[in-house]
C-alpha cells in the first residue's frame, strides 16, 4: 500500500480540495499518513496570496525532498500557477499542477506509478470534479459551490492564479450536500472565492443557501467568507433559519474609505457598517470575523487609526491581520508611497493588541451561556470543537462521540489559550 502526505496552505478553499483528493486517494487503496513522515507521495496544496504564503511553500517543497528524496512531489494550488516556470524548474518537484487540473492529481499520481507518465497540461480540467470529502482532514464537510473572481481588487493576484468567477451546477452543488450529509456530516461549509456572486442558470447565492437549508438531516450551515457587497434581503431573511450559524467572515480589508477605493473594493465603511447592523438587528449575538491588510500603499497614520477604530466598532470575534506584500502584476505595486517594512510591523503591533481585545470582549458575552458543541478531538474525557458561533469549546464528560452534538453550558474563557470557552455538558 503507498502512502500520501498532504500539506495545505491558505484558504477554506484548499482545504477543501485536500479534504476531497486525501478521501480520493484513500477510497482508492493509498494510506494517509502525517506529512512530517516519510510517504511515497507528497502533496503540497500552495497558496501566493503574500510573499509569507510563498515561503513556506517553498519550505514545505524542501521539506518534502528532505524526508525521502525517491518519493513523488506534486505541488499545486495558487503558487503552481503564480510562479510555474520557477517551480518547474526545481530538480526535487515531480509535477507542477495548476488549479484547473487539481481534481485530476489521484490520475496523475496514477500514470506515475503505472509509467504512463502524463503532462499535467494532459490532464482533464474541471474545476468541480471532487469527491466528497468524507475522510478528509476536518469533521466540517466543506462544499465548493464556485471558483475564481472578477474584481480584480488592486491588491490580489486571486483572478490571475484562480481565473474568473465561474459557478457549479444548482443540482451538483444539493447533490454533493446531500452525499455528505447522508455520509454523516454534521456541518457543512459553503466555499468558494467569492461565493456572493454565486449565479448558475436562475439561480442565485441566497436560492442556493435557501434550498440547502431546505433539504432534510440533522446538520448545520456555516458560510465560509463573504464580501460585504453580498447581501440581499432574501439572504438576510435565512439568517434565522434553524440550521444556519450565526457567524460570517465578512472581509473589511480597511477601515479607510480613502484605503478602499485605492483597493478597488466594491463597497465602503457605511455599507459595512450598515450590513453588520442589520444582521445583529436579527442576531445580537451574530459573529462576525475580518481580514484587515495593514500598510497599503499610502496607508496614512489617520486611515490606519480608521482601521483600529472600526475593529472596536464593529467588536469582531476574530481579526487575520497581515501585512500589506507586494504582488507582482497587480496595479497596487505600481502605486506610489509604498509604506516601508518598520512601519507595518510597528502597526501591525499595535492593530493585533486591539484585534486580541476585541476578540476577547465578544467572546466573553458567553459565559453563562449555552453553545452547541460539535466535537472534533476527544482526548481522554476531554472534548474539543466548536459552537455554532464559531467559537472554540472544551469540556469534560464521560462515553463522548466525535462529530457529535452536544449542548454545553459555558462557564469560563481561557485568555493565555487563545480565548478558548470552558463549559459543562448540560
Amino acid at each position: 500500500m503507498k502512502t500520501i502526505a498532504f500539506k495545505t496552505l491558505g484558504c477554506r478553499l484548499n482545504q477543501y480540495e485536500t479534504d476531497a483528493l486525501a478521501s480520493t486517494f484513500q477510497n482508492n487503496d493509498y494510506k494517509l499518513v502525517d506529512f512530517d513522515t516519510e510517504a511515497d507521495i507528497y502533496v503540497i496544496n500552495s497558496c501566493t496570496v503574500t510573499h509569507q504564503s510563498d515561503h513556506k511553500s517553498r519550505h514545505f517543497i524542501s521539506q518534502a525532498n528532505r524526508r525521502n528524496k525517491d518519493s513523488v512531489l506534486v505541488v499545486t494550488g495558487c503558487m503552481a500557477n503564480n510562479a510555474k516556470e520557477e517551480l518547474e524548474n526545481r530538480d526535487e518537484i515531480n509535477y507542477v499542477l495548476e488549479n484547473d487540473n487539481k481534481s485530476a492529481l489521484f490520475s496523475l499520481v496514477e500514470a506515475h506509478f503505472k509509467g504512463e507518465l502524463k503532462h499535467p497540461s494532459q490532464l482533464d480540467k474541471d474545476l468541480f470534479a471532487y469527491g466528497a470529502t468524507e475522510k478528509g482532514f476536518h469533521t466540517r464537510s466543506m462544499i465548493k459551490i464556485q471558483d475564481g473572481c472578477d474584481n480584480f481588487c488592486t491588491f490580489c493576484i486571486i483572478p490571475s492564479v484562480r481565473g474568473r468567477a465561474k459557478s457549479r451546477s444548482f443540482e451538483a452543488i444539493l447533490d454533493n450536500v446531500r452525499s455528505v450529509v447522508d455520509n454523516g456530516a454534521k456541518e457543512v461549509v459553503i466555499t468558494g472565492v467569492n461565493i456572493g456572486r454565486y449565479e448558475f442558470e436562475h439561480y442565485k447565492f441566497d436560492d442556493l443557501i435557501e434550498a440547502i437549508l431546505n433539504l432534510d438531516g440533522d446538520f448545520r450551515l456555516r458560510i465560509s467568507s463573504l464580501e460585504p457587497d453580498g447581501f440581499g434581503d432574501k439572504f438576510l431573511g435565512l439568517l434565522s433559519h434553524p440550521k444556519m450559524t450565526p457567524h460570517l467572515h465578512l472581509c473589511l480589508q480597511s477601515g479607510s474609505d480613502e484605503v478602499l477605493l485605492r483597493m478597488r473594493r466594491m463597497y465602503n465603511i457605511k455599507t459595512f457598517k450598515n450590513t453588520v447592523e442589520k444582521v445583529r438587528t436579527i442576531r445580537p449575538d451574530f459573529n462576525f470575523t475580518t481580514d484587515i491588510i495593514i500598510g497599503f500603499p499610502d496607508e496614512s497614520e489617520t486611515a490606519f487609526t480608521d482601521s483600529c477604530d472600526m475593529i472596536k466598532d464593529m467588536e469582531f470575534g476574530h481579526v487575520h491581520a497581515f501585512k500589506y506584500s507586494i504582488r507582482k502584476g497587480t496595479r497596487a505595486e505600481r502605486m506610489e508611497n509604498q509604506v516601508p517594512e518598520k512601519v507595518k510591523t510597528e502597526r501591525s503591533e499595535v492593530l493585533r493588541g486591539i484585534a486580541e481585545e476585541s476578540k476577547l470582549k465578544y467572546r466573553s458575552q458567553f459565559i453563562g451561556q449555552t453553545q452547541r458543541v460539535l466535537v472534533e478531538t476527544i482526548n481522554g474525557n476531554t472534548a474539543k470543537g466548536y459552537g455554532e458561533h464559531y467559537i472554540p469549546v472544551q469540556f469534560e464528560a464521560e462515553d463522548l462521540k466525535e462529530n457529535t452534538f452536544y449542548n454545553v453550558s459555558i462557564k469560563a474563557i481561557v485568555e493565555e489559550k487563545d480565548g478558548l470557552l470552558l463549559g459543562e455538558l448540560i
